[in-house]
Formats: C-alpha cells, structure tokens, sequence
C-alpha cells in the first residue's frame, strides 16, 4: 500500500464568477425609477497553504480533482450574488509548485506560506453598476467570467537540516531509528526503505531533523535504482552524513568504493540556482555496525585514509549506540553555527510587485486564412471583455464594440491592414470570431434607443410603424406618376375614345 507520496498532479478548476442582473427599480408613481441589478459573485479560490503537519502529497494522489465554489448571481434591489467558496489544500513544508510545462511558480519553504494556485473568475457587474450620467438606464449587464482551470504538479522536496546518505542497507534507517523517535521500516534486504524518514534529534540545547534519504547506487543521478527519485531531497540539508557499511558481505565493496561513488553521484546532481552544490556542504562520515569484529577492525584500517581526505569520522553501532553521542553532537554544534549565520546575515529586502498597467494591453497578430488574412487579438483585457458580454443583447454587443474602440483596437485594426469586412478573432485558439465593421464608433451614449438595443447594430429587421408608412406614401405617389404619364400620352395622340380608355383602365 503506498503511503508516501512527494509528486503529484493536480487538477484544478476555480469557481466561475457569477452573471450580473438586469433590473429596474419600480416605486408608486414610478414604475421605472432606475436601474436597480446587482453584480454577481466572485467564484472561489484554490489555494495552496503550506502545513507543518503534513507530511505527504498521499491525499492527493488518491484524489488530484479539486473544484472551488462559484459565485452566485446578482439580483434586483442592489442585491449582489454570494461569493464561491474557495478551498485551501494543506501540503508538506518544502513543496514546489510547476506549471504543466515544468515552469516553477512556487516554492512553499516557510510554514504557512499560501499560493493562490487557481484564481477564481471575477463576477459581472450588474445594470446599476453600469449606469452613468450619458447611460442611465443600461439594460444589459455583464457575465462572469470563467475561474482557471487546468493541472499543477506539486514536487515535495524534503526540509530537514542533515541528511544521511549512503548505499542501501548500509544501515541509515537505523541510525535514525537509534538517535530518533522515528519508527522507519528495517529488514535486511536492499531498497527496504521506499520514502525519506523525518527524525527530530536533541543534542544538548539544539534540536534539528534529519532525514533519511533512500538508498544511493551509482548511477543514481542518471535515473537507476531510487536514487533519482529522492536525490532532490537532500537540496535543502544543510550538513550530510556518509553513512558507510563497514560489515557488508558483497564483493568489490568496501567503505572507500561506496564513498566514491556516493560522492561521484552527489557531484553529478544538479542543484537549483541560488543553493550551494551538494558537495560544498559540511559532511561527516559515519562508519557503521562497528559492534561486529570484522567491521571494527576495517573502521580501523579505512579511518586514517578518511581522515587524510579532510573527513571527520564517527565509529557508530546502531545496536550498542556507541559513537552515537558524539555524532549527534557534532551535527548539533554545525546546525547551530549555520543558523547563527543565517540569523546575522542580512535580511534580504522583501520583493513587492505593484501590478501596473503596460503601454499596450492588447497586441494584434495577423494569421494567413484560406479566405485572406484573419487578424487575431490577444490580451487580457479583451479576452475578458468579451467573455463578459452576452451577446444575445444587442446593447451589450454594442458596450463591448465602446470598449475596444476606447482601448484603440481600431486603430491598430488600421495600421495593421484591416478592411471592412475582414475576419477578426478575440483570444487565442477558436476565440470569437465576427467581421469587423468600422462604422461602429462610439457613440452609443448619444444615441436614443430602447434598452437592450443598440441602432448602430441594426439587427433587428423589422419594419417600424413610420417605416410602414413611409413606404405606403412612396408607392401611392409613384402610382400617381403613371397615371399622369398615362393621362400626357392620351393627349399627345389626339385623345383616346372612352371605351377605350376604359379598357385600358380595366387592364
């Protein structure tokens, strides 16, 4: 049964904002007092929120779909819809955050640190939110727009300040067992330990953790054995521990081999930007299972060349804990003197980012099309805009057409070699597509209409009553006109008889 997991993919979705209302306020002796519709709800946010108490990525590898609540619609008398419920996901201290392309977004060192991973989309607002001094009764309102949604993939890299490295079986798992009150799986075959160990030790006044990283082989940093899998969480250690076996029975192995080649590996793995290689860290060895004769007398022999290389070593038996003491202490003065560095360093300046609004909130990309040019806009403003219009509403298709002339995307439509009638899409992908008609200026507000009609759009093709008759009077009159005609020619020819003038009248 797994029950440790440090890389998952989730999926997620925000919740989608709510739509705003159209509504107009209706009092005694007033039946319309103005507009009244309220905005629609925010949708929820997913956010990530680093847990001390979590130690595993377990819940959601079993279940990486997680949704957000959406926001709720606005209403008449100014009332606003609810906003979506967001959800907040616990994960171990030490996660990093990639997008789907394995971009880093985050990397959640510090507990309680929080990201929001999927934002929720933005609520629209409703006809009194819209309502100004040129447009006092809109009779539209605006959608809202779709929360994010997509996959994330979480990576946990273990935050511990020592790390016990070595080859399987060489005894690690016990070392944290005996100076720890951690309970890791031991037996006496190779890859039994499966997920790193986390051990809490006290040594006189300081107290640290140190995790137990799965067995190394060489080519680990190249992606045989495990080691590949769990080299990443010895990033964050600040001290590494050699563990080296000094009893083992295999041929060709002695402790010098397996440290070269541990030490061959670590150099090989590359760290972040920013962190100090694996190899510059302050590291001890520890040479295991002394309390076996053999293994004591090979401690004795392979000590003074370790020593020779610039090691401190440590003689140490997990089942008689001798050296035990020593070791612990030593990895306690070197915490101590790494986080007395690190508290009178100085604090790095805290990066605030201030969003600002760039020159151009909109670019205009020209695609070849079988039937001639498309020209694409793309923007986050536009987007938007256009997820927010209802375009049932012959008036907000006109607001949108407002909006994008005040951004200057008919200008740029010009520069770009735009002609009436050409094929424009909003967004990236299918997006919305229409012709684009330059005639539609902005002028909306100057324009007196009925709400929820717009007559620079001229989509309704239905005759009015003036229409009506204006088109009688025009047909009567051209009547008129040939009966003179008529009544001209009878009298150029020397009159006609009045039967046949009649007949001719019949017919």
């Amino acid at each position: 049964m797994v029950t440790f997991v440090d890389r998952v993919t989730l999926h997620l979705r925000a919740g989608k904002g709510g739509n705003g209302c159209v509504s107009v306020r209706r009092e005694k002796f007033k039946p319309l007092a103005g507009p009244d519709g309220g905005n629609g709800g925010h949708g929820g946010d997913v956010v990530l929120v680093a847990d001390p108490q979590v130690t595993t990525l377990l819940s959601y590898h079993h279940s990486p779909h997680r949704t957000a609540g959406n926001g709720g619609f606005g209403m008449g008398d100014n009332r606003s819809g609810a906003a979506g419920d967001s959800i907040e996901l616990p994960v171990p201290v030490g996660t990093v955050v990639k997008d789907a392309e394995g971009h880093t977004l985050a990397d959640l060192v510090t507990p309680g640190t929080r990201f929001v991973a999927a934002p929720g989309g933005q609520g629209g607002l409703g006809n009194a939110a819209l309502a100004n001094p040129k447009r006092k009764a809109p009779g539209f309102a605006l959608l809202g727009t779709p929360g994010w949604e997509g996959d994330l993939q979480l990576e946990l890299k273990t935050v511990a300040d020592v790390a016990l490295v070595g080859f399987p079986s060489a005894g690690k798992s016990s070392l944290i067992a005996a100076i720890s009150a951690a309970r890791p799986k031991i037996a006496d075959y190779p890859f039994t330990t499966l997920h790193p160990n986390l051990g809490v030790v006290q040594a006189g006044e300081t107290r640290f953790t140190v995790a137990d990283v799965p067995g190394l082989i060489e080519g680990a940093s190249e992606g045989k054995g495990l080691g590949l899998e769990f080299l990443r969480h010895v990033e964050r250690c600040t001290a590494l521990v050699h563990v080296l076996d000094c009893a083992t029975l295999e041929p060709g192995r002695d402790p010098l081999s397996d440290l070269d080649v541990i030490l061959d590996e670590l150099a090989n793995y590359p760290v972040p930007e920013g962190q100090t290689p694996l190899l510059e860290r302050p590291q001890l060895v520890a040479l295991n299972k002394v309390d076996v004769p053999e293994a004591k007398d090979l401690a004795d022999l392979v000590r003074p060349d370790l020593e020779a290389r610039g090691y401190r070593v440590f003689e140490i038996s997990t089942v008689s804990h001798e050296g035990l003491r020593q070791l612990t202490f030593a990895l306690g003065d070197i915490v101590a003197r790494h986080r007395a560095e690190q508290a009178a360093a100085p604090v790095p300046e805290r990066i605030v980012i201030r969003p600002h609004g760039s020159e151009r909130d909109f670019e205009i990309r020209v695609e070849g099309g079988t039937y001639g040019n498309v020209y694409r806009i793309l923007g986050d403003k536009p987007v938007r805009w256009v997820q927010q219009t209802d375009f049932q509403n012959e008036e907000a298709v006109g607001f949108l057409a407002d909006r994008l002339e005040k951004l200057g995307v008919e200008d740029e439509l010009f520069r770009a070699g735009a002609e009436a009638g050409s094929t424009v899409v909003i967004g990236p992908g299918d997006g919305i597509v229409f012709d684009w008609h330059p005639s539609l200026s902005s002028a909306a507000e100057l324009m007196t209409a009925p709400r929820g009609t717009d007559p620079r759009l001229d989509l309704n093709q239905r005759r009015t009553t003036s229409q009506r008759r204006e088109r009688y009077h025009d047909r009567m009159d051209a009547k008129a006109e040939a009966r003179a005609e008529l009544e001209a020619e009878r009298l150029a020819d020397g009159g006609w008889d009045d039967a046949a003038w009649e007949d001719d009248e019949q017919s």
